[in-house]
């Protein structure tokens, strides 16, 4: 099955990956992602989910095809440019990625550093434009402007990956990679973090792209799955159109139902 058409803001193409030469990871792999939705990538542990994520955002450097976002090839991009086309992707991860000693609005402003000059970066001077949208966006993931002072370290973990998706809103991103965003969480903060990347993907038109362990919340909150297994992609869909047959064939077999 395939996606939905619409206005393309990542196109891969022949995606591959091999950390040993002819054990290839992700398996030329092609995918449009649209400029709008949440999609939810599932599929067994070792199955190339996160590495697929973080070949987008060149944490991992894919072995051959092509990741196209904004007029550039990411899979090509090196120095300045890849740091300028990093700016317009924003990045959630598992174990949140903050900087423990700042305070929660110091790790927001983070995700404009970036866009600062060098000098400014070093110090850390953000324009107070920087300053009041940090504070509103602490408040728009729902922790309230009394957190903007606490420490990173003072937060539990719901907290913290709301401090996380705030930070890469700061980037003002095109696209939002989130790679295993509740798999630390209890089940009643996975809900809620969740319903937030499908709240703010939904109304900041921003298309998210999420790797989640958890196919009731891929079904709940996606508006279209990705399943993957053996680092190739065997459905793309909706979520209504995922089938047990569909689920066996990306897990393994009859013992994952």
């Amino acid at each position: 099955m395939t996606a939905a058409a619409g206005r393309a803001v990542l196109s891969i193409r022949n995606l591959r990956k091999e950390y040993r030469a002819g054990q290839p990871v992700l398996k030329d792999i092609s995918l449009e992602i649209d400029g709008s939705g949440l999609t939810a990538i599932i599929g067994p542990s070792g199955t190339g989910k996160s590495t697929l994520i973080r070949c987008i955002n060149r944490l991992v450097d894919p072995t051959a095809g092509e990741i196209l976002f904004e007029g550039g090839d990411l899979a090509r991009l090196s120095g300045g440019a890849l740091r300028q086309a990093r700016r317009r992707i924003g990045m959630v991860f598992q174990e949140y990625n903050l900087v423990e000693r700042l305070s929660v609005i110091e790790n927001v402003l983070s995700g404009r550093l970036g866009y600062l000059a060098p000098w400014r970066a070093f110090l850390r001077r953000f324009p107070d434009e920087d300053v009041a949208r940090a504070f509103d966006l602490i408040e728009a993931v729902g922790l309230e402007e009394s957190f903007a002072t606490r420490r990173a370290d003072a937060l539990s973990g719901g907290q913290r990956q709301r401090v996380g998706i705030a930070r890469a809103l700061m980037q003002a991103p095109a696209l939002i990679l989130a790679d295993e965003p509740t798999s630390s969480l209890d089940p009643k903060t996975s809900v809620e973090i969740m319903e937030l990347l499908s709240e703010m993907s939904a109304r900041r038109s921003i298309p998210t792209l999420v790797n989640i362990h958890n196919v009731g919340l891929a079904r709940r909150y996606a508006g279209r799955i990705i399943g993957m297994t053996g680092g190739a992609v065997v459905y793309d869909g909706p979520p209504a159109g995922l089938s047990d047959a569909d689920l066996k064939t990306i897990y393994g077999g009859e013992d994952f139902l």
